[in-house]
């Protein structure tokens, strides 16, 4: 079955497709340019534009080749992934492109992962990746192929507004992909459309289905895309093997040295397993970590209490409204009430302070910004400032 000239009105999945993709004109004039990465969100996505009538280009970037070593499924931009994107594309009847972008994925996601680790941080390579090769190349080729258009499998809303678009959570809770682009510019927001932000996942699948693709029921990506088992460690020591010097699992409060551990890279803030440092009158975290004198730094879960973040290079999308601010400081929590110290954006640095005091919060992952369900903007986290901290001081 090919649907590339079928129109919305003719659709094939009962949509009105060309409203998904908020086409400037007549959906048989326009060209989408869909970022195909092997998975059934952007095969679908692929689906959907050309069920529209209009012109449509995927393009696959080849990131690494650690899946045709390891015959994973489920990752993306790799190995049996870009076979996956090349076949929904015949199956489809549009046109297909793979770019190698390895040696500029590694030095600027897989190696800065690394280096991120090895100085004692947490990083969020996905939003890396969006900042960089995902986004900035494809857009440079997507405008350099005439698209009125760049697509994606993201499961975030454009919302258009008088001011111009605005970024919203996803319809799906457990779907919401907003955290990993809070980078997003607005030059960026205006190309972009993201036609599954509104679905479910059980109706994105079933869509596929519908479309007879051969990943209808691939599964999901859960881990990094360049971690093919999941053993992050493991990469980074191959990478800096001085990561995984020994050192010291030091007290925060007493200064004793309570054990001995296999390297930084294997610890992140707020972890409390695999620590194998048993006997103590109480359950201890990892508080800090001090990458300089190679130590663990460990102590009681209160220790993790957080009341405010220094946040840099932040990015604002649209402005900032006069009303209640939310943040999420990992991808996986809830978005809990905050206060902005400073104003956001262009890269400036800002302060957020947590109207409770919020517990794990690691410099290297991303603080993102929310007004009710619209994503703000956001940065890094640089450092942290405990509420034991403060009551010291005062």
């Amino acid at each position: 079955m090919t649907i590339s000239t079928t129109t919305s009105t003719d659709s094939v999945f009962g949509l009105d497709t060309a409203a998904l993709f908020d086409l400037p004109r007549a959906a048989s004039e326009c060209r989408i340019v869909v970022a195909m990465s092997g998975g059934v969100d952007s095969s679908v996505v692929a689906a959907l534009a050309a069920d529209t009538g209009a012109e449509v280009i995927g393009i696959t970037l080849q990131l690494y080749d650690y899946g045709a070593a390891t015959g994973r499924k489920g990752a993306c931009c790799a190995g049996d992934d870009i076979a996956d994107a090349r076949a929904v594309a015949d199956r489809l009847g549009i046109a297909h492109y793979v770019f190698d972008h390895e040696s500029a994925f590694r030095e600027d996601v897989v190696e800065q992962f690394a280096d991120e680790y090895l100085s004692g941080r947490t990083p969020v390579p996905c939003i890396r990746c969006n900042m960089g090769p995902k986004f900035t190349d494809l857009f440079r080729m997507a405008r350099e192929l005439g698209a009125d258009c760049l697509a994606t499998g993201h499961y975030v809303r454009r919302v258009e507004t008088i001011g111009g678009p605005h970024l919203y959570r996803a319809v799906d809770p457990a779907r919401d992909q907003s955290y990993f682009l809070y980078a997003t510019t607005q030059d960026q927001l205006d190309y972009l459309r993201f036609p599954l932000g509104g679905l479910p996942k059980t109706k994105v699948r079933e869509l596929a289905e519908t479309a007879g693709l051969r990943n209808a029921a691939k599964p999901d990506s859960q881990d990094i895309c360049f971690v093919p088992d999941g053993d992050y460690a493991k990469i980074v020591k191959k990478m800096r093997p001085e990561g995984g010097v020994p050192g010291d699992i030091v007290h925060v409060e007493t200064g004793d040295v309570l054990g001995s551990h296999k390297g930084i890279i294997h610890y992140t803030v707020g972890q409390r397993k695999g620590l194998e440092i048993g006997g103590q009158p109480e359950p201890l975290y990892v508080i800090g970590l001090d990458a300089d004198a190679r130590q663990v730094r460990v102590g009681p879960k209160r220790l993790l209490a957080v009341e405010s973040a220094e946040v840099i290079e932040t990015n604002r999308i649209g402005d900032l409204p006069d009303e209640p601010l939310t943040a999420k400081v990992r991808s996986l929590a809830k978005p809990v009430p905050v206060t902005l110290e400073r104003a956001m954006g262009d890269g400036a640095a800002t302060s957020i302070r947590f109207e409770n005091p919020e517990f794990g919060v690691a410099p290297g992952q991303a603080a993102v910004i929310y007004a009710g369900e619209r994503v703000i903007g956001g940065g890094w986290i640089d450092s942290t400032q405990s509420v034991a901290e403060s009551e010291a001081a005062a």
